[in-house]
């Protein structure tokens, strides 16, 4: 028998969509032929979810916790194909489901945390809902110090959580992650920007109109107070709260005894390209295959 490497398992699970232990016993029994595995694959039960598995999952939710003390949050995104499917039930329960043992483990590794259990569950409700349901992405955050808050939105295509300086104060801290779920932040400092974003920006502001013609100097300080106010308005420490526009974030953060320490944001599908598809010549296409 040839040997099944972690790789070649890992191969037919992007081809397939079926969990690693199928894969590496349909690679076993095919001797490590892939082409072989896949052939039996789509013979055995697993047909449906492995039809599936190349579909675009850019729909779903965001589901998240934190504890009791403030002191430790986590979320998860789960996607589907549809936004349909991302309100089913059974759908919703997988994502608690999944929830409830990252936190419970405090396991942000999606691969170690589907292992097992959770990715036969995930199989069968492939299996059932007739569309690719895949885990995404998992982050906490641990405050040893201070306090963290969540927010999650009502439609739960967004999330947050923030990490305060201060202890005790979960409920600012909430406040501040509502803030970062509306407003969408690029970084918590302006000293943290990246400088390659700052660059870029810079190149944008000297490609502008009414920067032609004049002098260097002219338009250096013109950039200057362009890029501070691009900074402004992309760093969360410096943005007017939503709920109060009147005060910074840094301020409320002030006020409550401490500073924004950390931030992290998921949006459902972000960064993920969708496939354009055209149903009327989907629906041909099958019309044409039942015909022959």
């Amino acid at each position: 028998m040839a040997a099944i490497s972690a790789s070649l398992v890992k191969d037919l699970r992007e081809r397939t969509g079926l969990g690693m232990m199928e894969c590496k016993k349909a690679l076993q029994e095919a001797d490590g032929d892939i082409e072989l595995a896949i052939e039996n694959l789509r013979k055995a039960s697993g047909l449906k979810a492995a039809k599936k598995a190349d579909r675009t999952a850019a729909e779903g939710v965001v589901v998240a916790k934190s504890n009791d003390e403030g002191t430790y949050a986590l979320m998860v995104e789960v996607n589907s194909e549809t936004d349909f499917v991302a309100r089913d039930t059974s759908f919703l329960g997988f994502c608690e489901t999944v929830l409830e043992k990252a936190f419970a483990d405090k396991q942000t590794d999606v691969a170690a945390l589907m292992a097992g259990d959770l990715e036969d569950a995930r199989e069968k409700l492939v299996q059932k809902i007739g569309e690719n349901i895949s885990v995404r992405r998992i982050s906490a955050v641990t405050s040893e110090a201070g306090c963290v808050g969540v927010y999650v939105h009502s439609n739960n295509r967004i999330a947050s959580i923030v990490e305060l300086t201060v202890a005790g104060k979960a409920d600012v801290a909430k406040d501040i992650a509502m803030h970062v779920a509306a407003v969408n932040p690029r970084v918590n400092k302006p000293e943290d920007m990246p400088a390659e974003l700052l660059e870029k920006e810079k190149e944008i502001i000297k490609a502008q109109p009414d920067m032609a013609g004049k002098p260097d100097e002219i338009v250096e300080k013109m950039m200057g107070g362009r890029i501070n106010k691009f900074l402004k308005e992309n760093s969360l420490s410096q943005q007017p709260f939503v709920k109060n526009p009147e005060q910074t974030v840094a301020q409320l953060a002030k006020a409550a005894g401490g500073e924004v320490a950390s931030f992290v944001r998921f949006e459902v599908g972000e960064g993920i390209e969708k496939a354009e598809v055209d149903f009327a010549a989907e629906v041909a296409a099958q019309v044409q295959q039942a015909n022959k």
